[in-house]
């Protein structure tokens, strides 16, 4: 395991966060896409489930998505301000199934700065381990979500087991149309 349990998750959240604005219809269109993505990624704390709430979610992927992009120093600008702005205060905590674990914000904090400061803290580890490498951009012609290779061997090229086999499968077709047909 290259980071801890929650850091990994943590990054996951964050990637898939900003790809719900990578796709040609944003993924977060109203509170109901957000509770399901609350959901699925596990956070806990206080919800107002409003448009407030969605529209400070929205407003915070383009932040993180510049992580995918930028060098190391902007990267450290990037978490520090979302720390600072966060209010971030870590603590060790266990609750729902998980072990000790760092949360950085009271959990009554709106939801968007729960999930920039966890976000953030996540990446204070990519930081502090010199792995900005594992940051990438999905590999398939038609696919530009960003992606965390938590591999050993940092071969991770996509995204997803479908746009991995999607271009595989376009990839062996082109093979076949070029090499001459058995008689």
């Amino acid at each position: 395991m290259l980071f801890a349990h929650d850091t990994e998750v943590a990054l996951g959240a964050a990637c898939g966060l900003v790809n719900t604005g990578r796709q040609p219809t944003d993924e977060l269109a109203d509170p109901a896409d957000l509770d399901r993505f609350v959901e699925r990624w596990r956070f806990t704390g206080s919800r107002t489930h409003d448009a407030a709430e969605l529209d400070a979610v929205r407003a915070l992927r383009p932040r993180l998505e510049r992580l995918w992009s930028v060098g190391e120093d902007e990267a450290v600008d990037i978490v520090n301000g979302l720390l600072r702005e966060g209010g971030a205060l870590p603590q060790l905590v266990r609750h729902d199934g998980w072990d000790y674990h760092l949360h950085a914000t009271p959990p009554d904090a709106p939801l968007a700065d729960r999930m920039a400061v966890e976000a953030a803290m996540a990446f204070v580890d990519v930081l502090r381990m010199g792995e900005l490498g594992r940051l990438g951009i999905c590999d398939a012609a038609s696919c530009q979500d960003v992606l965390v290779d938590l591999s050993k061997n940092r071969s991770r090229r996509f995204c997803s087991t479908s746009c991995a086999n999607r271009t595989n499968v376009t990839a062996y077709r082109a093979r076949r149309a070029g090499s001459p047909r058995p008689q």
